[in-house]
């Protein structure tokens, strides 16, 4: 009896305290605005868990960098001695290097499946334009944040593909040349772009990262996630006002995207421990020697996930044409929730015509970042000019097939199909 007279007493206690915080800080609110009293749609997939699965990594990638940079000096004489000091003599420094280095390549991963799952289920459509405008920002910063990054270990690949992406910088009419220097600090790159990247990689972009994340999740929540039938569970309503094909995202949504987090870090963990450079993808072999400015690598080329673009760059013979497109591919992405002129949101709904354009461009896009990583041989080249035309098609044809194309008929309710 004294035991439960002391939890009770220690129940009511961390009541008071939490009722304390909640009319100073509203905690509360937000828990049940976002979590308890935020209704989603009852028929989530699999494609679902890939934004939560982003999230996860990048609360990894933060925690695993304010590590790294305990041991970790921005300098070009020592970056390099730095890192293989992490790996060899710090304290499972090897571990949370990996970890930091994989994880890189698994945000990338999550990221590009939830963008796919947006363009399957129209989540870019009205009502939710600035949901899609706020993550592709995300996308952008994400990129930046890793192409400072991958700077830092300033291994050969390190240093030689910052040199060539910077460069192109260089190919901008008037401003080009002095762009290029400012971006580097110096006339090449140097201790000084090392240590600007590294305060960028740590600082500033991270912060810009999470305003994004923060200002991302409240838009979708503001308008409610979309589900893949791509009816707005808001128009149908109990007499209590709960949309009647919605359910809490917590706990029936935390419970299902722990599964998801599971069976993540199992994939996570089996590339960490068994395979970390991944065949050389995650971790290039050029890598794993210091920088040498007067040694050029046999073949440059950027981490996987920039191939696709550098492909792009390189279809082109005029550098000033192959810069422009390279940022055109990302800006028609911005352009998407226009050019979609289907009456109805979901693949599901969509006919044949849409469905193809789908695939051509989901395989182009993984062809282009194939191409990334070959040679600039005449027969990649041709190959990557082909994909690069099934890409832009995608989008510059979207605005006539998607309003061409034959639908079927959106249902009032969600429904329940197995994917």
């Amino acid at each position: 009896m004294a035991q439960v007279g002391v939890i009770d007493r220690l129940s009511q206690s961390l009541k008071s305290i939490g009722y304390w915080v909640d009319v100073r800080f509203p905690i509360g609110k937000m828990w049940r605005e976002h979590m308890a009293e935020y209704y989603a749609p009852k028929n989530f997939n699999f494609w679902y868990y890939f934004g939560s699965l982003a999230l996860v990594v990048l609360v990894l990638q933060i925690v695993t960098g304010i590590f790294l940079t305990m041991n970790y000096k921005p300098s070009a004489a020592d970056a390099f001695a730095s890192v293989e000091y992490i790996m060899r003599d710090v304290p499972w420094g090897w571990l949370i290097r990996y970890m930091h280095a994989v994880g890189a390549s698994f945000f990338f991963i999550t990221v590009y499946l939830h963008m796919f799952r947006g363009l399957m289920y129209g989540s870019y459509r009205r009502p939710r334009e600035l949901v899609w405008i706020l993550g592709m920002f995300i996308y952008l910063a994400l990129m930046a944040e890793a192409f400072m990054g991958y700077l830092l270990p300033w291994g050969q690949m390190s240093y030689w593909g910052a040199q060539v992406i910077v460069s192109l910088f260089g190919a901008i009419p008037v401003i080009g040349d002095g762009l290029s220097e400012w971006i580097r600090g110096d006339y090449y790159i140097s201790d000084i772009t090392l240590n600007r990247f590294f305060s960028f990689h740590v600082i500033a972009v991270p912060l810009i990262l999470l305003a994004l994340v923060v200002m991302h999740i409240l838009a979708l929540h503001e308008v409610g996630s979309l589900n893949p039938d791509g009816v707005e569970i808001k128009k149908k309503k109990g007499p209590d006002g709960i949309p009647l094909d919605g359910i809490p995202f917590h706990p029936y949504y935390t419970v299902k995207d722990i599964v998801g987090v599971a069976v993540f870090a199992m994939a996570f963990c089996a590339i960490v421990f068994f395979a970390p450079e991944f065949f050389g993808m995650f971790l290039e072999h050029a890598n794993f020697e210091p920088a040498d400015p007067l040694k050029t690598p046999d073949h440059i080329a950027p981490v996987w996930y920039f191939t696709p673009f550098y492909a792009i760059l390189r279809a082109i013979p005029n550098k000033l044409g192959g810069v422009v497109l390279m940022g055109m591919a990302i800006v028609m992405l911005f352009l998407l929730p226009w050019l979609d002129r289907s009456p109805v949101r979901s693949i599901r709904y969509k006919g044949l015509i849409f469905k193809i354009a789908l695939t051509i461009f989901a395989i182009s896009f993984v062809m282009l970042g194939y191409l990334g990583l070959q040679p600039a041989t005449p027969t990649f080249v041709m190959f990557a000019r082909v994909c690069t035309f099934l890409y832009f098609g995608f989008f510059i044809f979207m605005p006539f097939y998607s309003r061409w194309d034959k639908t079927k008929p959106v249902p009032d309710r969600v429904t329940f199909h197995h994917e």
